[in-house]
Formats: C-alpha cells, structure tokens, sequence
C-alpha cells in the first residue's frame, strides 16, 4: 500500500492541473507532472497514474480542436511511432529509473538542437514532411512517450519543424496523444502498473485536469504564434536539463 499524505496530495493536484493546461495550451509543460508524481509515487507505477490523467486530457483537447488536426500527417506517423513504442516497452522493462530519464533527457536535447539548425538554414518544412525526419521523429515520440510519458516535447519539435500553426499543432498534437496513449494502454497494463489503490485518487483528480484545461484554452486565445513557439523550445530544454540532473 502507498500512503498519500498532504505534502503527496499537493503534488499530484497541481500536477494534474498542468496536465489539464498542457493538454489545451502548453503541450511542453505536460512533462513537469512526469517529473512531480516521479517524485511522490514509486517511478514505474506513477506512469501508469498519469496515463489515465493524459487520456481525460487528451478527450478534452480532441473535443477543443477537433477541426484543425492534420489527419495525412498523423497516418503517416503511425508506423514508426508503433515501433518506437514496443522499443519503450522493452527499455522500461529492462532498464532502471536514472538510465531511463538521462536517456530521454539526451535526446530532447539533440532533437532540440537540430530542429532549431534545420529553422535556421530554412529546412524546415520540406524536411519535415520527408520520410526520414517522419520516422525518426515518430519512433523517438513513441520510445519516449512508451518509456517515461514523456512524447510531447519530442512532437512539438516535430511539429514546429514543419512550420504547423499553433491551432493545427495543438490539433494535430491532441489526436496523435490521444492515439499513442490508448496504444500504451495494453503495454502498462502487461507490465503490472496499474493498481487498484490508485482508484481513488484518481476519481479525484480528473476533475482537476478538466479545470486545468479550461484555464488553458482560456490561456491559449491569448498566445501569438511568436510567444508560443519560444515558449514551446524552452519548455524542451528546460524538461531535458531537468531529467539529465
């Protein structure tokens, strides 16, 4: 049994509200409640905790922005974001919790930087739409997401690199999360996260992420497209220097 005192229940609300704001406005902060319940509950079984908050955010973002994903794009991406999810699966299984986040921290980092040098000499958008950049992308995005929930930074680099506006990116982002995190569904539960003592306190979070995503819709009618792919570059960076610690 895991004990869930004041200081524990004050993590995980105000993480389950970032999940809420991430989901409809800030898709970069939705690996800061990855790093909180890491830090209150046993590492491998609070993925399988947040799992259940992503998807209640990922209903309310499909819902927000249900007319401007890029369908194409999300099909071409299911193969290799499959074969990067069975990848996490097996590095999940096998590796322990500090390998796990310095890995993952490592490749925000080197994704970072060549998104940011691919921008820079203008190859950006026919890059990104090509079948290497696509599959390297999509099996990093499912390996990451499969291994530590921590996919989004990974897709908004993607996405940014192929110059998506901030509605077709949050749409776009909503559906292909939404899709990933049912798909990882079987794989945690074939792994033994999820247990009936986290029954409770999940019934009482939800209700926190729904409020979490209306502050952020009310917060993304605000943003300009300049502000927001800044914020969603150093929201990367800072998540990977975090997990490199």
């Amino acid at each position: 049994m895991i004990e869930i005192n004041a200081a524990t229940w004050a993590v995980l609300l105000v993480g389950a509200l970032l999940v809420g704001i991430a989901k409809t406005a800030l898709p970069g902060l939705a690996t800061l409640p990855v790093a909180m319940y890491a830090s209150v509950l046993p590492a491998r079984e609070s993925t399988a905790v947040l799992l259940v908050l992503l998807l209640t955010g990922d209903l309310v973002a499909i819902w927000r922005y249900r007319e401007d994903a890029d369908f194409r794009m999300l099909k071409r991406l299911v193969p290799p974001v499959l074969i990067g999810l069975a990848l996490g699966a097996t590095f999940l299984a096998f590796v322990d919790n500090v390998t796990m986040r310095r890995t993952i921290g490592g490749i925000l980092l080197a994704l970072t930087a060549l998104t940011l040098w691919g921008m820079r000499r203008g190859l950006d958008e026919m890059a990104a739409h090509g079948w290497p950049a696509r599959a390297g992308y999509g099996i990093l995005g499912g390996f990451t997401t499969m291994a530590a929930n921590s996919g989004g930074p990974v897709m908004v680099l993607y996405f940014l690199a192929a110059r998506f506006d901030m509605a077709t990116l949050m749409g776009t982002q909503a559906w292909f999360f939404f899709l990933v995190n049912v798909a990882k569904l079987p794989f945690s539960a074939s792994l033994g996260l999820f247990h009936p003592e986290f029954a409770l306190p999940l019934a009482l979070l939800v209700p926190v992420v729904l409020v979490g995503a209306w502050l952020g819709r009310a917060v993304f009618k605000r943003l300009k497209q300049t502000w927001f792919d800044r914020a969603m570059l150093v929201l990367t960076v800072a998540t990977a220097i975090y997990l490199l610690r």
